[in-house]
């Protein structure tokens, strides 16, 4: 979801730089900004007291993050990090609410991301339940290329490391290499210089 910088700047928006491996906000706090990211990379993830990572979403330049408690009193329910130096948009969340209040158009398009990322968690909790990693990573692969999030349109590329995709399927990263090793010799996938491609899955996504 992206709104037209130049009408958040109008608006009040501030850049921010943030830097590798930086937190943007945690888990459990209150959220006071509507965040747009303009450039980088922005890891969405929960990490639990033994520092285990379960990677909820990467955001992509365009798109905004920790949304969710813009619309509910709640806290933040997942923390972000900067996966490299970046910058992004920050708009404060009361004059985000009155933006969404005077364009209806724009609050349409906020309730279709919402439910396309409960969708993408159902989608993900369900297969959370195959105990078989091949099936786990296929079905997160083919969701990727049904939304075209983190993946090449034109060339196939999965925009996802290793242990990016075993996070986001509750897998060891071994377990993913072996994986997707045997994947690529079954020719689902494609692997040129450690670089992973989609070949001819068929994404089927039920809701």
């Amino acid at each position: 979801m992206m709104i037209d910088i130049d009408l958040l700047l109008a608006l009040g928006a501030s850049y921010k730089k943030v830097f590798h491996g930086e937190i943007i906000f945690m888990e459990g706090n209150r959220c006071n900004f509507y965040h747009q990211l303009v450039s980088g990379k922005i890891k969405w993830a929960n990490i639990n007291d033994e520092g285990k990572e379960y990677l909820q979403y990467m955001v992509e330049p365009g798109e905004s993050f920790g949304e969710l408690p813009l619309f509910d009193p709640g806290p933040y329910a997942a923390s972000a990090f900067a996966e490299e130096d970046s910058v992004i948009l920050k708009l404060h969340e009361s004059t985000f609410h009155q933006l969404l209040e005077e364009n209806h158009a724009l609050l349409l398009s906020f309730s279709k991301l919402l439910a396309q990322r409960l969708r993408f968690k159902f989608f993900m909790l369900k297969d959370l339940l195959c105990n078989e990693p091949e099936e786990r990573i296929t079905s997160l692969i083919a969701y990727l290329q049904y939304n075209k999030h983190n993946f090449c349109t034109q060339c196939g590329k999965i925009k996802l490391t290793r242990q990016q995709i075993a996070n986001m399927t509750c897998l060891r990263v071994e377990t993913v290499i072996r994986a997707m090793r045997h994947m690529h010799e079954l020719g689902t996938i494609t692997i040129r210089k450690g670089k992973v491609y989609c070949c001819s899955m068929t994404p089927v996504i039920h809701g």
